[in-house]
């Protein structure tokens, strides 16, 4: 399956593989605190001793469950004289990692799409094609949807990407001959 970043998350990659899927998706981009710092995959969560190690060496114990599920390790003083803390944390009462239920899914993916030359592969072969299909679809003034209701709104995508695939058999030689429609082939 191919998808953008709004499909990476943890939760989306979990349900994603448990149907069977094979998952070509580009992983969310991280943030830093602090530009050129460190971000949460430099942080190891162990999940069965919940903890959170920091990449100064420093172990805080995971807090309770939040109603998403997610838990957060706090290094609040440890940081106050941590020698790392400029690469880490600009807030005064130390840095907060959330440890979401599927935290190691994207972290995995993100190692996957650097190192993993056959998935770089195919994410470069296939995304192009695709974002090429959504230009043209959207393109003239087609991002916004012109009607009202799901129905007419259904009918004029279906009509637009009928007329965008005519066009694209047109332009690889699709010509009508004797009552019947040939495709030309543009290698001879």
């Amino acid at each position: 399956m191919l998808a953008d970043a709004a499909y990476g998350t943890g939760q989306a990659r979990q349900r994603l593989q448990a149907a069977g899927h094979t998952l070509i998706v580009k992983p969310p981009p991280l943030r830093q605190a602090v530009p050129g710092g460190f971000t949460v995959d430099d942080f190891t969560a162990d999940a069965v001793a919940s903890t959170v190690t920091c990449p100064a060496g420093h172990v805080v114990v995971l807090g309770r469950p939040q109603v998403s599920g997610a838990r957060i390790a706090q290094f609040k003083k440890r940081c106050t004289t941590c020698p790392l803390r400029a690469r880490c944390a600009t807030s005064t009462t130390g840095r907060n990692i959330n440890v979401h239920p599927h935290h190691d899914l994207p972290a995995a993916a993100r190692r996957q799409a650097a190192t993993d030359s056959a998935w770089q592969a195919d994410y470069r072969r296939w995304r192009p094609p695709v974002e090429r299909g959504v230009a043209w679809l959207v393109a003239h003034g087609n991002r916004r949807l012109r009607y009202l209701g799901a129905l007419k709104n259904n009918a004029w995508l279906h009509t637009r990407a009928a007329a965008l695939n005519l066009r694209t058999l047109v332009n690889l030689g699709l010509t009508r001959t004797d009552d019947a429609w040939t495709l030309v082939s543009a290698v001879a």
